[in-house]
């Protein structure tokens, strides 16, 4: 047994190594890969590559994609992941605007709406209009989520920290089976509240919102602006409500785990500016959301001690300073406020990019890039240091909620932390 891998969990070991396939598989597209190469860029064996290969097909994950000529003896025959073998639902819950996606294994974006949200409604009806919205998604491509082949296709593998599994919510969590006025065991064909199968078999939903949060829990804490909001439980209520599992992270933190995914670097900040400001880092090739998912509160650093009032409580916040000065239409000003911020995070963390996304961002896009940009290079000019890189972020106004889905499609790959490790080796089966 590898060394490393001691003492290790054999249930998890296979689902590692299952999903170290998979995200092979995705990665190679449409052109497929064979089951030598996998063995060979894994170092399992090819009875171990065969095995979870056969197991994957059974599940209707993986197909032929055909045969390859080899070099010697017969030629190899390719196999490549079945992209609509199953989805993910991404939730972006805005202040003012909620959007819902839903993304196959590949992470493509096969159904998108749009819709109004009054967020300080309350944790109960905003429920409410996130599952009715994740329904009609569903209702769109023709079925429902079949959440019991959901868990299979899962099994054995690192569902993600936060995540409610189907049929398996938190402990003491609301809609647990067989719990008393709960909607029933999820997945169940006729369960009140709970789409009906067979397809498209969906894994979960991903829920991305402003914090402070638990990303661990799901549980929200006081919301700028939504006090009333503190310790509400949103993943388990939501997991109640649609018999699907949930996982919740702030928006932020989505779009950086999907921006991670996307290959944007190993060491950057993603800059979102919308009807709140936040950050999202990625250090070291993983997201860092910190202990208490409490890093990346970007937009309530005081710049200006006698500034205005922000909603968190004090003054002169980024984002009181950023957002007051786009509601006066002084978009220039707003990008000074931004860029300045920003160059005190590369300062103090030393990362290597700064991606700007957001409705806001988007609205202005070249005039936030170009200001932002500027900023950076005259700190970096006045202290002597390597200019950091300013860019709009891949899709600026889709990153959170492509994010969102990938909180549920990340741990299928073993992508749950952004990447795998250097070595991108497979663990050691007994």
């Amino acid at each position: 047994m590898n060394r490393a891998n001691s003492g290790i969990n054999l249930t998890a070991l296979r689902g590692h190594n299952a999903a170290l396939v998979l995200d092979l598989l995705r990665t190679s597209g449409d052109e497929g890969i064979s089951r030598l190469e996998i063995a060979e860029r894994t170092g399992l064996t090819p009875q171990g590559v065969s095995k979870i290969t056969g197991r994957l097909r059974g599940q209707g994950l993986v197909t032929e994609a055909g045969r390859r000529a080899s070099t010697g003896g017969k030629p190899r025959t390719v196999l490549r992941l079945v992209p609509d073998a199953g989805y993910a639902v991404g939730l972006h819950l805005d202040r003012d605007e909620m959007t819902a996606v839903l993304v196959d294994l590949a992470g493509a974006v096969v159904a998108e709406h749009r819709s109004p949200l009054a967020f300080g409604a309350g944790g109960d009806a905003v429920v409410d209009a996130a599952a009715g919205e994740v329904e009609r998604l569903l209702e769109e491509v023709g079925g429902g989520a079949d959440a019991d082949t959901a868990a299979d296709a899962s099994a054995g593998m690192d569902t993600g920290a936060g995540a409610a599994p189907a049929g398996e919510p938190a402990s003491g969590a609301p809609g647990a089976p067989g719990a008393p006025g709960t909607p029933g065991t999820p997945g169940t064909p006729g369960t009140p509240g709970t789409p009906e199968p067979p397809t498209p078999r969906v894994l979960g939903v991903g829920v991305a919102l402003p914090g402070p949060l638990d990303h661990t829990s799901g549980v929200l804490h006081r919301v700028t602006g939504f006090p009333e909001w503190d310790g509400f439980p949103l993943r388990d209520a939501l997991a109640a409500r649609l018999g699907l599992p949930v996982v919740v992270d702030k928006d932020t933190n989505a779009a950086a785990l999907g921006l991670a995914l996307a290959g944007c670097g190993d060491s950057f900040a993603y800059l979102h500016l919308g009807t709140g400001l936040g950050a999202g880092l990625v250090l070291g090739g993983s997201p860092y959301r910190g202990p208490h998912t409490g890093a990346g509160e970007f937009g309530h650093q005081v710049i200006q001690l006698d500034g205005p009032l922000c909603e968190c409580g004090n003054r002169g916040c980024i984002e009181a300073l950023c957002l007051a000065a786009v509601a006066e239409g002084e978009t220039g000003e707003a990008a000074r406020v931004l860029g300045e911020g920003a160059a005190n995070m590369v300062a103090l963390l030393d990362i290597d990019l700064v991606l700007l996304g957001g409705r806001t961002i988007a609205a202005s896009e070249e005039r936030f890039v170009d200001v932002v940009r500027s900023v950076l290079r005259e700190r970096a000019r006045r202290g002597g240091t390597v200019e950091v890189p300013v860019e709009r972020a891949p899709g600026p106004t889709t990153a959170v909620v492509e994010g969102a889905a990938q909180l549920v499609l990340a741990p299928l790959f073993g992508r749950a932390s952004g990447h795998f490790p250097p070595n991108r080796k497979a663990g050691k089966l007994p």
